[in-house]
């Protein structure tokens, strides 16, 4: 509520003076704001209250709703980042600034028709079949937040659109893992020796399972080469303008103890002695529990596509069948389902929250065992 303020005017006669808002012009867009001064205080409760009246009578709103799209995303934001962790509020504050606020920053939010956002989504779904549902849900949460706030009435226009279809395609799907022939094919592909950083990296991709971004992180402090065991407790990603970070495990099912082959663990201890060797050359002692298995030339984390330039390189080199750095965490669950072990035993040790992921690869091996069972048969049944 404006206050009305005694003042003295330059001859020193008192006066009575009050300050207005009277909101946003909606045609010009322009804030409006009012200063009257009377003799008396009764004239300016008058004159305030009469004013207020008038505002509103000629339809001058008290409360801003021409806000742009822009400002109710940052409001947005705002509270968005202390949700969550900085390698994600980082992710969409690219979304925000690449896809979204291009399309809608400069409207004014009340005024964006459901027509504008199908278009958009539509020119999204062109340019990224596979992201353009992400840019529409983050979208849709800054309309919430402006019916929340008073800036727009009436339905959230992200609800009332048409989502783009992903068409099914003829031919099967990429096959993001390798089988057991396929892994040794690999890895014949690279000297342990000479190459023993990535043999060993590698090696603990397929034969532990480990994401790329826990890989990197892994310290020798991790590594229990008695019990046979590497613990996943934290991984690496990347934050605000491309800063490298550590971080807990999204997922409770993501910490975990993992049990490692004999043959691992002997190329651990291989690379924990070499690693030693090429470090004291540089005059440092690796030797602790903090020493990265994994470090770049100035002993600091690998940037994280690091595995994957190693990856593009060595089947270029050799004409593999193409797979990504999470290929191999496919393969381990491809291994291990080959080897006997259960769904759940599988889900545990990959540490998947949900088991989908682990089903898809487990119809893939139960289907090649079914062939190998036909053929069996039929060489026992011959007639």
């Amino acid at each position: 509520m404006p206050k009305i303020k005694k003042i003295t005017d330059s001859k020193g006669k008192v006066k009575y003076e009050f300050f207005l808002y009277g909101g946003i012009n909606p045609q010009t867009g322009k804030k409006k704001k009012y200063h009257r001064v009377f003799e008396t205080k009764k004239e300016a409760t008058i004159g305030l209250s009469r004013l207020q009246l008038e505002i509103n009578d000629n339809g001058m709103i008290k409360k801003d709703n021409n806000v742009l799209f822009s400002a109710v995303a940052d409001e947005f934001y705002s509270e968005y980042i202390t949700t969550v962790r900085e390698s994600t509020y980082y992710k969409v504050k690219y979304f925000f600034d690449n896809h979204i606020i291009p399309e809608f920053g400069h409207k004014r939010i009340r005024t964006i028709t459901v027509n504008d956002v199908q278009k958009a989504v539509n020119k999204w779904f062109k340019d990224s079949p596979s992201s353009y549902k992400r840019w529409n849900n983050f979208t849709g949460k800054v309309f919430e937040l402006a019916i929340k706030r008073g800036y727009m009435t009436g339905k959230n226009p992200v609800k009332l659109i048409t989502l783009p279809k992903v068409q099914e395609t003829a031919g099967d799907d990429f096959e993001n893992f390798w089988d057991k022939e396929e892994l040794q094919k690999f890895f014949n592909c690279i000297d342990p020796v000479k190459d023993i950083e990535k043999f060993t990296a590698f090696r603990l991709l397929a034969f532990g399972g480990l994401r790329r971004a826990e890989l990197l992180a892994l310290t020798w402090g991790d590594i229990n080469l008695n019990d046979k065991t590497v613990r996943i407790n934290k991984n690496l990603a990347q934050g605000k303008k491309g800063r490298l970070l550590l971080q807990a495990p999204k997922t409770k099912k993501s910490r975990r103890t993992i049990i490692l082959d004999d043959k691992t663990i002997s190329i651990l201890k291989s690379w924990k002695k070499s690693q030693r060797k090429q470090l004291l050359k540089l005059g440092i002692n690796s030797m602790n529990k903090e020493q990265l298995l994994f470090p770049n030339r100035f002993n600091r984390h690998k940037v994280l596509n690091q595995p994957g330039k190693w990856l593009a390189k060595i089947i270029k080199d050799n004409d593999l069948t193409k797979i990504t750095v999470h290929g191999f965490r496919h393969s381990h669950c491809s291994l291990l389902f080959s080897a006997g072990a259960t769904i759940k035993e599988v889900q545990d040790r990959l540490g998947h929250e949900r088991p989908d992921i682990t089903l898809n690869i487990y119809t893939h091996v139960s289907e090649k065992q079914n062939i190998e069972a036909v053929e069996k048969l039929a060489k026992y049944a011959s007639f």
